[in-house]
């Protein structure tokens, strides 16, 4: 009985439809094919023969390897919108910001707090200051979501 290797990776296997290309092969064969014939045809008496087939071969080059191309599964088109939406349309330089919840905890007035607590050395004091910083905290919280709110209402009034 013959055997057969299957390979692994049966996302990398294309499908072939005819002279054991791809549709996608055959499309741009058949582009370069309808204007390398034209160019040559129409150029030949007016360059000559050699260099009209130079000629023929530099416009149909650029189909035939955007017919072969593929780097890493992806094909020439995509490959090439990555390349500029990295290089022109994106930001070089990309900046990463991010919301700090524990600047709040961090504030002087908390470390006063507890420079207090521990000078004084009362538990009910610390829990108590405590208890009125949190108050302070969520108030902050409330103010900024209130000004983000507002800020939210202004952008979706210039835009409508």
């Amino acid at each position: 009985m013959a055997f057969v290797s299957v390979p692994k990776d049966l996302n990398k296997v294309k499908t072939k439809v005819a002279l054991n290309l791809t549709k996608r092969q055959l499309i741009s064969f058949s582009i370069a094919g309808v204007t390398g014939l034209p160019t040559y045809w129409f150029s030949r008496k007016v360059i000559g023969n050699d260099l009209a087939i130079f000629l023929m071969i530099g416009v149909v080059m650029p189909f035939f390897f955007v017919a072969i191309f593929e780097k890493d599964g992806i094909v020439f088109e995509k490959y090439l919108g990555h390349i500029i939406r990295q290089k022109f349309l994106y930001p070089k330089i990309r900046v990463y910001r991010t919301q700090n919840f524990y600047d709040y905890l961090n504030t002087p007035i908390e470390s006063e707090v507890r420079q207090l607590g521990k000078e004084k050395g009362s538990k009910r004091k610390k829990v108590v200051k405590k208890s009125k910083n949190t108050k302070r905290q969520q108030e902050t919280v409330k103010a900024r979501q209130s000004k983000k709110q507002k800020e939210e209402d202004k952008f979706k009034k210039k835009s409508a």
